[in-house]
């Protein structure tokens, strides 16, 4: 029954989680209208809201230590709860910041408590329970933009709930989770001080810089989907909001089978390899759909099958590898990830800008080569997370530590 409870708050957790992470696809363009903010402003803005998550980051581990995973976990749905409260009040655009910061500032807390907790739990099969848990993010991540245009139109009492009406109703969810981690125990809390893993000793460990590496790029090539695709299909194909969100649909429902039919395969291959192999993959997908053109867009939602490895399989690997000292790993390796997704988000509207700017900054034709041009970018960061996971086999196969 306890575990039960567990895996409920876990993968009720990771629902919530992957709908408030992805319901911003149909919503950015709105946002980007009603606030008059160009793509260099709006790639600032997802950086700034990647700020508070990296600043969750750094404070949730001590959180967890002084009062446990369970109220932190419920710390991070309550302020969720409150961002879209806020988030439907706000009307002038450093309100509708703050709100959106607070909100990341509840993701990140949420993502360590769920990353330590499964830590602490899947002891054995650890990559296939790591991906089937992260699989619920992926199953709601791919209701979440079709789900999100849906509510934009829903009219209730004479009042159409458009974006911010979506944002209230959708993070009132979070009450779920809550409930059941309210029924929940769990483990690990009272791990003495002494057996923890000191962060000196980690920081020491070349492999866990490596891990920190392949992180940072895949989840960059990850997250940037859905802040990008949308816009993407809408402005350099025409595809209108529906057609663009069932293509980022499309990309989370690869990214959830990836994660729930190739789970046990990172326990057979090894987790490194795996990580060389899908990262590989979403890298190619992501290249060739952009060199092909409109008619091979769906290789951008192939390309989630790749990707959604990376996360899981890095924190199985982790959790293997320090097994006293995994809930300082984790938060060290998010953290230093939180840096990579506030930097990738804010390169990628600068990259579009820049282009934009060379190839004609008032043309379509400038707008679709920026466009393709930062969506290169994505594809460049999932390239790079193969590249640093050779690295690391290489690396680790001399000391004959590949797990």
């Amino acid at each position: 029954m306890v575990y039960a409870m567990q895996l409920t708050t876990i993968f009720l957790g990771f629902i919530v989680f992957g709908f408030s992470e992805n319901i911003k696809g149909p919503a950015i363009p709105k946002i980007q209208f009603d606030f008059q903010l160009n793509e260099s402003q709006l790639g600032t803005l997802l950086s700034l809201n990647a700020l508070g998550y990296l600043i969750a980051c750094s404070f949730t581990n001590a959180l967890t230590r002084i009062f446990g995973i369970k109220i932190v976990t419920v710390m991070a749905f309550s302020s969720m709860i409150a961002s879209g409260v806020l988030i439907y009040y706000s009307h002038s655009y450093p309100m509708f910041s703050s709100s959106y910061f607070l909100m990341y500032i509840g993701n990140g807390m949420l993502e360590i408590a769920l990353a330590i907790l499964g830590a602490r739990i899947f002891v054995k099969n650890t990559g296939m329970m790591m991906n089937l848990t992260h699989g619920f993010y992926g199953l709601s991540s791919t209701v979440a933009p079709l789900m999100a245009t849906g509510l934009m139109q829903v009219t209730l009492f004479g009042h159409t709930l458009d974006w911010r009406g979506m944002y209230m109703a959708v993070l009132a969810l979070s009450l779920l989770p809550i409930l059941a981690a309210l029924k929940s125990t769990f483990p690990g809390d009272d791990l003495p001080l002494e057996h923890r893993i000191p962060l000196k000793q980690l920081m020491r460990d070349p492999v866990l810089w490596m891990m920190v590496l392949i992180l940072s790029f895949g989840v960059v090539s990850e997250l940037a989907v859905g802040g990008w695709l949308v816009n993407f299909l809408e402005k350099a194909y025409g595809w209108d909001t529906v057609s663009a969100s069932g293509m980022l649909s499309a990309f989370f429902l690869c990214f959830a089978l990836g994660r729930l039919i190739l789970g046990p395969f990172t326990d057979k291959m090894g987790f490194v390899l795996s990580l060389i192999v899908f990262s590989g993959f979403a890298a190619i997908c992501t290249f060739a759909a952009i060199a092909g053109g409109e008619s091979y867009a769906f290789l951008f939602a192939a390309a989630g099958i790749g990707i959604a490895m990376v996360y899981p399989t890095v924190m199985a690997f982790i959790a293997k590898r320090y097994p006293t000292g995994s809930d300082t790993a984790i938060t060290f390796t998010v953290t230093l990830m939180g840096i990579g997704s506030v930097i990738g988000n804010y390169l990628i509207g600068g990259v579009i800008e820049w282009v934009k700017m060379l190839a004609g900054e008032d043309t379509e034709a400038g707008l679709i080569r920026g466009l393709m041009a930062g969506y290169g970018f994505i594809g460049f960061c999932a390239a790079i997370a193969a590249l640093c996971s050779f690295v690391l086999y290489r690396m680790l196969n001399r000391k004959n530590e590949l797990q």
